[in-house]
């Protein structure tokens, strides 16, 4: 339920039904714990996301999904190089999606993605898919669409790529300061966890002053995202088309979070005013 639309629609896209599951709302990432309560003989799949470049639960998530015959499909777009335990996020699961917008982790200098799977068969089905349906040229098998990664997005991928332990790397330095060194009651930190499960795709706080604290950090030039100012079920393209009891959670953090420069860019310098404009907040 906690998560970017884009999730919903990847679902919608195949004639299936999302049904939303809350959050645990400490790590912002699916709780395990709810899953029984949404299975239905109809089920099919789970879809964990990494949210914010945590990486989800996964071994709970894993079992549930093996005791009843489930795929699990990993949304791995904000995560790109998490770790959860001893493997990278993409390799748990059936099959993973990356994104690589130019705002990810890993980004192209345009819009691009990638799956991935241990499932020979699968990744073949996903080529194909991906190139009109088709294996050789006007031979359609599937109802495909044209969603190649074009060489120059590749290129450029694949020059930032050895770079990405040391931007990650760059991230929790960043992030771990940020931990240790915000000191604001009206704050609420996220959690570290184990740091090789978090790859800081984003920082995000909560605050019941969201607004007051926005404009308190313009007044400084510090820039603020909302990732997300509304929950899918909350859109009006989804009024109809989705499975859910109430989702109190989900809802509370759609209202309270608020995200504060992340990148590996950052000077120490900028990192230090950034800390102290959050600390000088009051309301």
């Amino acid at each position: 339920a906690n998560t970017y639309i884009a999730t919903m629609l990847a679902i919608s896209e195949t004639g299936l039904v999302p049904v939303l599951v809350e959050p645990d709302e400490e790590s912002f990432n699916l709780d395990p714990l709810l899953l029984e309560k949404a299975l239905t003989p109809r089920t099919r799949a789970v879809l964990p996301v990494h949210l914010y470049g945590r990486s989800a639960n996964m071994n709970p998530i894993l079992s549930f999904a093996r005791e009843h015959q489930l795929l699990v499909v990993e949304d791995a777009a904000q995560a790109h190089g998490a770790y959860y335990g001893k493997n990278r996020v993409g390799s748990l699961g059936d099959a993973a999606a990356f994104s690589f917008y130019p705002s990810k982790n890993l980004g192209a200098l345009g819009d691009g993605g990638a799956v991935t799977t241990k499932d020979v068969s699968l990744a073949q089905v996903v080529r194909t898919l991906s190139n009109y349906g088709a294996q050789k040229k006007y031979v359609n098998i599937y109802k495909g669409v044209n969603s190649r990664l074009d060489e120059i997005q590749a290129a450029f991928l694949s020059v930032k790529l050895p770079y990405l332990e040391r931007h990650n790397a760059r991230r929790r330095s960043i992030a771990e300061r940020y931990l240790n060194e915000i000191k604001n009651p009206l704050i609420r930190l996220p959690q570290m966890g184990v740091s090789e499960e978090h790859v800081w795709h984003s920082f995000v706080l909560r605050t019941d002053y969201r607004e007051e604290f926005i404009k308190h950090l313009q007044n400084r030039s510090i820039e603020t995202l909302v990732y997300y100012p509304s929950a899918p079920h909350q859109q009006e393209a989804y009024k109809t088309g989705l499975v859910y009891e109430s989702l109190p959670i989900t809802e509370r953090l759609a209202a309270t979070v608020i995200s504060i420069p992340l990148n590996p860019i950052l000077t120490d310098d900028e990192v230090t005013e950034i800390i102290q404009g959050v600390n000088d907040f009051v309301c």
